[in-house]
């Protein structure tokens, strides 16, 4: 059980600098660093998602609109196996490792210790509220650090169910929920962290890094872009349809690593826009669905406006109905490059599909625009997989499948250039939130005396040799 405690989320900005304070000293008492109190909270993070799963669902629902099988496999399972990897390699993860050293350094030994960062701040994102909140508190936790998780104010019924259920599963000294909008964001920024991981998009990302630059804290961002996904002649179509519809409808496409566009070579493009369709009817039949709920107004009415001024054609869906905010699974054949919904991250239930003559094409094509969070490749040959991947700069690949990379937490997972910075997830968010602190140790003889000065030429000699 976590510590007792009637310590409450914090909602005012006043608030935030005493919340601040008592998190910071209780770091500074070393109690974070115990491995038995680092396992203590990774269980109680699996605990809180075991017993309120129906109250996360239901708060999603609230939310986003969000089905309980999608719920659970996009926020809840997905959060609980990070925190159940975690406890199973933590003891392996906080040992010191030990490296070699150069003949010239004996006697002597050196190591590198895993030391927590401090406090940490995360800034959740709405499309994900729980998984990506909880999942870089796993790291941090496993790490040893305090944390001060910063839910969405877009997604205001799990915001409101994170504040009340985390003071009760966790040590809420060490593990504080700030509930509130963007003046909050920046004054948390304005008190100084060890380290700020932000999940969203990177108009959001440019703020909070500048705000982190006035006090020198290091920043993880995880955003997203056009991720494209490249099919070639010799795929497997529908297999390649099915998985890329999937992902696309998940969360009505409000996913950072969804599909964002289909490049398909010409000669297969319209059987593959038909496996597609077909995908997507059977999926949205099955579920019975009209339309998919997208988050609020502002999203709605942006995505609506990409509908309304492409100048593909529109081979499925199409309709969008403002009174539900939902839109229905759409699928662009040849929009304009220029289109909007060929500019920007899409982030809805839209696909737009283009054809290209050459594989070189569709290399050009994607590396002419910013890097993307991932790239999906599907061809059953290996090294034309290999080259895309080599060619095509990405936060990360899947060849034939589409996000699986994700739920792997023996990779990384982060952006390159454009779609982020840093990489967690596994050991990697365990690293990314730790001090390697590089120790050399050695002995008081034999004490060399020709390091010291005066410097003789004899000596110089010598010193040129050995070093």
């Amino acid at each position: 059980m976590s510590i007792p405690t009637t310590a409450t989320a914090v909602s005012n900005l006043p608030d935030i600098p005493d919340a601040m304070a008592r998190v910071r000293r209780e770091f500074a008492s070393g109690r974070t660093r115990d491995r038995t109190w680092r396992a203590e909270q990774l269980r109680n993070v699996i605990r809180l998602l075991d017993e309120q799963e129906d109250q996360i669902v239901a708060a999603l629902a609230s939310d986003l609109g969000r089905s309980r099988a999608e719920a659970w496999l996009g926020d809840i399972s997905s959060t609980r196996g990070e925190a159940v990897f975690a406890l199973k390699h933590l003891r392996r993860w906080m040992r010191r490792r030990r490296q070699p050293l150069s003949l010239v350094q004996y006697p002597g030994s050196a190591w590198v210790q895993y030391e927590p960062l401090g406090v940490v701040l995360v800034i959740g994102p709405w499309n994900y509220p729980v998984y990506l909140t909880l999942s870089p508190l796993v790291a941090a936790l496993a790490a040893g650090n305090c944390a001060v998780l910063k839910p969405s104010e877009l997604a205001p019924a799990t915001s409101a169910l994170l504040a009340r259920l985390v003071p009760e599963y966790l040590d809420s000294e060490a593990v504080v929920v700030v509930e509130g909008d963007a003046p909050v964001t920046q004054e948390l920024l304005a008190q100084g962290f060890d380290h700020v991981l932000f999940t969203g998009g990177d108009q959001i990302g440019r703020k909070i890094m500048a705000a982190a630059a006035a006090t020198l804290t290091p920043v993880t961002l995880e955003l997203g872009g056009k991720s494209p996904v490249i099919v070639t002649a010799d795929a497997d179509l529908a297999i390649a349809a099915r998985r890329i519809a999937w992902v696309k409808c998940v969360n009505s496409g409000q996913t950072c690593i969804a599909p964002d566009y289909v490049l398909a070579d010409h000669r297969i493009r319209d059987r593959l826009v038909d496996e597609i369709v077909a995908a997507i009817e059977q999926f949205e039949g099955e579920g019975g669905a009209v339309g998919r709920r997208i988050v609020n107004e502002r999203q709605f009415a942006r995505l609506a406006t990409y509908l309304a001024r492409t100048r593909g054609t529109i081979a499925l869906g199409g309709r969008v109905t403002e009174a539900s905010l939902s839109i229905e699974p759409t699928v662009i054949v040849d929009p304009d490059p220029d289109d909007a919904v060929m500019q920007e991250e899409i982030f809805g239930p839209i696909l737009p599909v283009l054809s290209y003559e050459s594989l070189d094409d569709a290399i050009s094509f994607v590396n002419s625009r910013p890097k993307p969070l991932a790239g999906y490749y599907f061809t059953k040959s290996a090294a034309v997989g290999e080259r895309l991947v080599d060619e095509i700069p990405s936060g990360g690949a899947v060849i034939n499948h589409v996000a699986m990379h994700c739920l792997v937490p023996q990779l990384p997972f982060g952006g390159v250039g454009a779609s982020g910075m840093g990489a967690y997830h596994g050991r990697w968010g365990f690293e990314a939130l730790s001090h390697r602190k590089s120790v050399l140790r050695k002995t008081f003889h034999p004490d060399l005396q020709l390091i010291y000065p005066p410097y003789s030429k004899r000596a110089l000699q010598i010193l040129r040799k050995i070093f």
